[in-house]
């Protein structure tokens, strides 16, 4: 396909940009899902889902959809966006037909691929149409099977569907719709290279949807790549976060004097009814896990990251999605793919570098237009990351005092170095000549050790000197 986004369409999107959280005043009242002329069946599995109006999102994007419009749709996560692209696919796909697969849906993540799937079942409920849901972490024979048995919808990670395709288990002939998910995080993630191997092996007459929660270089050169004279939708200002979440920020001075921070919030059991708390490393997760456990029990936390089991990280969220868990602690590969209702705080433990990660993690609560709270522990060593978060958003974070009771400890010298590099480091991004303080320390106490040297080796010399003479005395 290889069209650019069309002039129009680049300006269409700068006046979105522009207008921001205004463009919602287009929509005078949200429309029921009876207005869309969906048929029967999706209808009756849309009222028993408990759903009688639709979201912003998907006000502005079922129709366009119905009426065979590529589309491209910024919205933030929790908004209903996942039901804005299956309820129009699977109003035009009908009925099962053959074996080949008809829809093919692409997730950055297996947890946001297994909650997509869940949706498009409960969604045909009353159809015959078929869904797969297929990723890596696990062996595929099962999916395999499935596969040979005929699937209509297809929703995947890039790489397990390359794989498939690859050996053969799917074909691509009848495919009408293709669709991109969270589009921002899968060029986070690097798949672009995939995405444009998908799209040499895809028909070229096809429709495309293409949904991000925020927008990039990136995005925009996939969206070029991949849609043809799109419809532009926003439902929100980009990369804004939900206005019903609060935001709240402590600075502290180390690791421990967070820990200490978190077990104080933690204490306030009435508020902090379910909570999720994101480590940027699986390490930081791993004590954190094990920090809460010993105070409260493993019957209250579970952690999820890349080096745990697919089944333990689908039994983690499930507990948590039951209530049979206060806790969840998680990196930033399971950000997409949480879909809790009643999250009542995130906390980020470690401000996410990749910033973007910011407005996804705090998208985990305040869903489906609740109120949440975003809470973030920050060190010096991460206040670059603060700022240019808080650029992105186009907001500053409320900044609020470590509450009495919360022990400061003091950081220790390691931890006092490593913050002095990562200071360095991100001055060094902003200014290539920048040398640094850390830099300079080394280099202040190198020539102060070269002086010394030098000192010595001169004071060496005139005692040297000195008893040459007195021996030359007494020649004379």
């Amino acid at each position: 396909m290889n069209a650019r986004l069309r002039t129009s369409d680049s300006e269409l999107w700068t006046k979105l940009s522009l207008f921001g959280s205004n463009k919602l005043s287009l929509c005078a009242m949200a429309k029921s899902f009876e207005d869309f002329k969906l048929n029967r069946q999706i209808l009756n599995a849309v009222a028993d889902a408990g759903y009688t109006v639709a979201t912003p999102i998907q006000e502005k994007a079922i129709a366009p959809i119905l009426s065979g419009q590529d589309l491209f749709g910024i919205a933030e996560t929790g908004t209903g966006k996942t039901a804005a692209f299956v309820l129009p696919i699977l109003m035009q796909l009908k009925y099962a037909q053959g074996e080949n697969i008809r829809a093919l849906i692409l997730s950055p993540t297996r947890e946001l691929a297994m909650q997509i799937e869940e949706q498009v079942k409960l969604f045909s409920t009353y159809t015959d149409l078929r869904s797969l849901v297929i990723f890596g972490g696990i062996g595929p024979k099962t999916q395999k099977e499935q596969l040979a048995k005929g699937v209509d919808i297809l929703i995947a990670t890039p790489g397990r569907f390359l794989d498939l395709y690859l050996t053969g288990d799917i074909n691509t002939q009848s495919l009408k719709f293709l669709v991109l998910d969270e589009a921002d995080k899968m060029m986070d993630m690097g798949f672009i290279g995939s995405i444009h191997r998908i799209l040499e092996i895809v028909p070229r007459k096809r429709q495309n949807l293409l949904f991000s929660a925020t927008m990039s270089d990136l995005v925009q050169k996939i969206a070029g790549d991949f849609l043809k004279n799109p419809t532009i939708i926003e439902t929100s200002e980009q990369a804004t976060p939900a206005a019903n979440v609060t935001q709240t920020l402590y600075y502290v001075p180390n690791f421990k004097t967070k820990l200490n921070l978190l077990q104080h919030l933690l204490k306030d059991d009435e508020a902090f009814t379910r909570l999720i708390i994101f480590c940027k490393t699986k390490t930081v997760a791993d004590n954190i896990f094990s920090f809460i456990e010993r105070r409260y029990g493993a019957e209250n936390v579970r952690v999820i990251h890349a080096n745990k089991g697919q089944n333990t990280r689908i039994n983690s969220i499930n507990s948590f999605k039951e209530g049979n868990i206060r806790v969840l602690v998680a990196t930033d590969v399971a950000s997409r793919g949480i879909d809790v209702s009643d999250v009542s705080h995130v906390i980020n433990f470690d401000v996410p570098i990749i910033i973007e990660d910011y407005v996804h993690r705090i998208g985990r609560t305040g869903r489906a237009f609740a109120k949440g709270d975003a809470i973030t522990f920050a060190t010096d060593g991460e206040k670059y990351y603060i700022r240019k978060i808080e650029k992105l958003i186009r907001q500053s974070i409320p900044v609020e005092e470590v509450p009495q009771g919360v022990f400061i400890e003091e950081t220790a010298y390691e931890e006092r170095q490593q913050i002095a590099k990562e200071i360095d480091l991100q001055k060094r991004k902003e200014d290539p000549d920048f040398q640094g303080a850390f830099h300079e320390k080394k280099h202040a106490a190198a020539i102060e050790k070269k002086v010394r040297e030098k000192a010595k080796a001169k004071a060496g010399k005139q005692v040297k000197s000195f008893k040459k003479g007195k021996k030359f005395d007494k020649k004379k």
